[in-house]
């Protein structure tokens, strides 16, 4: 007599597969959400609209609620009984602290990738710069930034230092916020685009002498742009948001 051996078949209760569903789609809207508060699509300091975002995301609140916990954890999102969620304002002196030391990254890892740099790496900066290029030609603002970002990472990264890699990218997402809060300005996006053609011609330069200064003004002039923006915004927009918390109790 033969024996066949078939695969057993589980079925998960119910209630437990309700629940692995929930919390695929939580991951899910998390992600979206992260990346809307990033971009500056949801702005530091406004409160969240628990229905439009259910509407938006064609959820219920459970998978949102579990999503916007988890940015809570981030830091991200902050939360109040009785009042909500809200995107947590931007710390100006923290941001302010971190820009000091990414300057100095910045020209530090210039000045190794001046050294170290290898021409595969520059070829896919290249390559990279030219998509930023077809971006700005093309209006996409978010997408120009977040190339842009690409390449400073890769610059870094090609300094072959992967403690300054690390410190670099932890130190970035800290200040990637109040720069998607900041990019709205066009004539700075301009002066981004113009300064990259510089750092390009530094990178292509024999020895590479300027690269480190030319990295280190480019951090320098974006930090005084965020850090501008960003305190106007918190001039302006705290005092609203406090009577809007006071009102909506």
């Amino acid at each position: 007599m033969t024996l066949i051996n078939t695969p057993a078949t589980v079925t998960l209760p119910l209630q437990k597969s309700l629940k692995l569903r929930t919390l695929g789609m939580a991951a899910e809207i998390t992600t979206r959400l992260r990346v809307m508060i990033e971009e500056g699509e949801l702005p530091p300091g406004e409160r969240i609209d628990e229905k439009a975002l259910c509407e938006m995301f064609d959820v219920s609140k459970t998978p949102l609620r579990e999503a916007l916990k988890t940015l809570v954890s981030e830091g991200l999102v902050l939360h109040r009984q009785y009042i909500g969620y809200r995107v947590a304002p931007l710390d100006l002196d923290e941001l302010r602290a971190t820009f000091e030391i990414l300057h100095g990254l910045e020209r530090m890892a210039g000045e190794l990738a001046s050294q170290r740099l290898t021409d595969s790496a520059l070829a896919a900066i290249e390559k990279k710069h030219e998509q930023m290029l077809d971006a700005h030609g093309k209006g996409l603002r978010t997408e120009y930034f977040r190339i842009n970002q690409q390449i400073h990472q890769m610059i870094v990264d090609g300094a072959g230092n992967p403690v300054l890699s690390s410190l670099y990218a932890t130190l970035m997402s800290k200040v990637h916020r109040a720069r998607g809060a900041a990019n709205a300005d066009l004539s700075r996006w301009q002066e981004s685009h113009e300064e990259h053609d510089r750092i390009m011609a530094a990178l292509r330069e024999p020895g590479r002498p300027q690269l480190g200064e030319v990295l280190k003004a480019h951090s320098e002039n974006t930090g005084t742009e965020v850090l501008s923006v960003v305190a106007e915004a918190i001039r302006l927009g705290e005092p609203h948001r406090r009577g809007h918390e006071i009102g909506a109790s």
